[in-house]
């Protein structure tokens, strides 16, 4: 049996030197493609936050999204004259509020203590007081009638975001702020505190010289008592830990307690509303119903004594405006 020649593969031809040119060779883009590319970019992009209106109130909402002041046309605020029982942190609150408003030195504050007793109330009249009196003293406001000192909240949920808003407020030449926190506090594995440390005391900018920091708690060092015990239980220095998150507190220059009001106190703050408001009631009357109330709250405070007048007010007909 005869063998069959094994085939040979054909040979392919080479390719002319025009195909490989064509192969290799990079497309060349004109002038109006990379044009809309750029254009739809910055379509996508998103566009630069506009510098904060200042002159649009003497209040603001820090928003960390957009990095935006949203302003507040009426603060929701108590008259500094129906503040009882807590003269002295009033007198010193206001005294650190006016020497920073004339650009003098001035420290952080925390408010802290019992619930209900004007700590948040307090630092809105400070912040109006002030305004107040340094309009008398230099005859205006500011430009369009706008205080130069304005109170700036933010929530507790954006403490993160707090060195960004210390940057805005650092190039906002001209006027002085108050960023308030109101019911600051900090849980287990919530290390949010380290961002507040930093602008308080610490950072290598530090505080900008145009901003004051305004703190409300229940807790004196901010965080729960079971917190630093559970520190010094499980921690291999528990020493160290503890110092390092009570070291938060160590920022503020002011501590402000406020405690538990007696029932003289308590009677103060009721009839001080009921004069303001003219609200008609006999002082055996008022004073029944109001030990009443506080019999049934079970407590005795600014807030209850507010939630009276609000019923008291609804029963007689009286407005509180």
């Amino acid at each position: 049996m005869t063998k069959r020649p094994a085939r040979r593969p054909a040979k392919r031809p080479a390719p002319s030197s025009a195909s490989a040119k064509s192969s290799t060779a990079v497309p060349a883009f004109d002038g109006t493609v990379l044009e809309r590319i750029a254009a739809a970019l910055e379509r996508l992009a998103p566009p630069p936050p506009a510098a904060p209106d200042l002159d649009a109130a003497d209040a603001f909402v820090w928003q960390p999204e957009g990095r935006r002041l949203v302003p507040v046309p009426r603060v929701n605020r108590v008259e500094m004259s129906l503040l009882k029982g807590i003269d002295r942190m009033r007198d010193v609150l206001i005294e650190n509020t006016e020497r920073f408003a004339r650009g003098l030195p001035a420290n952080n504050a925390l408010l802290w203590g019992a619930r209900g007793m004007g700590k948040s109330s307090l630092v809105k009249a400070a912040h109006a007081g002030v305004n107040a009196a340094l309009a008398r003293d230099s005859g205006k406001a500011s430009k369009n009638g706008k205080a130069p000192l304005k109170l700036i909240e933010i929530h507790r949920e954006d403490i993160e975001s707090l060195p960004e808003l210390m940057t805005l407020t650092r190039e906002a030449t001209g006027y002085r702020f108050i960023v308030f926190c109101d019911d600051l506090s900090f849980d287990n594995d919530d290390t949010s505190y380290k961002s507040l440390k930093a602008v308080l005391d610490g950072g290598i900018e530090g505080r900008p010289d145009n901003v004051i920091f305004y703190a409300t708690s229940n807790r004196r060092h901010l965080m729960s008592r079971d917190m630093m015990e559970n520190e010094r239980s499980t921690a291999i220095n528990p020493g160290e830990t503890v110092e390092e998150k009570v070291s938060l507190s160590d920022r503020f220059g002011l501590w402000l307690g406020f405690h538990r009001c007696s029932q003289d106190e308590f009677l103060a703050m009721v009839e001080g509303y009921v004069a303001h408001f003219r609200i008609p009631i006999a002082p055996d009357e008022l004073r029944r119903e109001c030990l009443e109330w506080a019999t049934t709250r079970g407590s005795r405070s600014g807030r209850v004594a507010w939630q009276y007048i609000q019923d008291l007010a609804g029963r007689s007909g009286v407005r509180l405006s």
